[in-house]
């Protein structure tokens, strides 16, 4: 059982957020630190899932289709987060409270919203 989740921001959330989740103790990641700028949305999630990372993103539309693929599929992601633009601070905030409530089991596949 993993107890919490790690997190990969796709390129289109501030990079700032990774550095308000790791001040909170969140082991977050950002796509422009994997060499991931300008991949598609499917390698995202993908490469995501290879380091066992749920993915905070901005692009609801386009990750929830790829989470109906990957359910469909029988595949498995360590957690899709929609996050509405908002400040960096407040999604900081937001995603600090729900990645201290859930563990990494309660967000693998899943498609959350903040």
């Amino acid at each position: 059982m993993r107890l919490f989740a790690e997190v990969y921001l796709d390129e289109d959330v501030s990079v700032l957020i990774a550095v308000l989740l790791r001040a909170r103790g969140i082991n977050a990641m950002a796509a422009r630190d994997e060499d991931m700028l300008g991949q598609d949305d499917p390698i995202q999630l993908a490469h995501a899932a290879s380091l066992e990372r749920c993915i905070v993103t901005h692009n609801r539309i386009h990750f929830e289709s790829l989470h109906r693929e990957y359910v469909e599929g029988q595949r498995t992601h360590w957690g899709i987060i929609a996050a509405t633009r908002r400040s960096p601070y407040e999604i900081g905030r937001r995603l600090g409270v729900l990645l201290n409530t859930l563990t990494a089991d309660e967000i693998q596949n899943q498609l959350l919203y903040v």
